[in-house]
């Protein structure tokens, strides 16, 4: 029965997670399409980017798909759905590698996300089992 009170709490985890960074991303690539949010495009010197247009497309789509068609999967109850959940998270963290190798700027939001990422991938671990249970039962009492 443990089994399946993780299997839960980790698909809800994951939900609310994959709804976040798919908002998230969204939101991030409207942003960046509309000019940066303020952002100097000094930032992207040294890079193949002149403008925030083309990272603002990858972030939109290819961030903010994958955690989409993972978050859809999880509430369709897609046999993979872990597997979408895995790429969305590692597509979460490596987004946040590139961003820092290609701006070379720290901010915490790259912080933030880059856990999200992270939490992605354990809970995808919890859900497949490969994270064993910290939480031992009680034995029954014999009284």
């Amino acid at each position: 029965m443990r089994g399946v009170k993780t299997g839960r709490l980790a698909t809800t985890a994951l939900k609310i997670l994959t709804i976040f960074g798919a908002l998230s991303a969204f939101g991030g690539a409207v942003i960046a399409l509309s000019g940066g949010g303020g952002v100097p495009t000094s930032y992207l010197d040294g890079s193949p980017f002149a403008s925030f247009v083309v990272p603002g497309l990858i972030l939109g789509i290819v961030v903010g798909g994958t955690q989409t068609v993972a978050v859809v999967a999880l509430f369709q109850r897609r046999s993979w759905a872990p597997l979408s959940c895995a790429i969305a998270g590692f597509g979460m963290t490596i987004w946040i590698f590139a961003e820092l190798a290609i701006i070379g700027e720290y901010f915490w939001l790259q912080t933030l996300y880059f856990g999200l990422g992270i939490l992605e991938l354990a809970f995808v671990l919890a859900l497949l089992g490969a994270v064993p249970s910290t939480i031992k039962p009680q034995p029954a009492s014999g009284h």
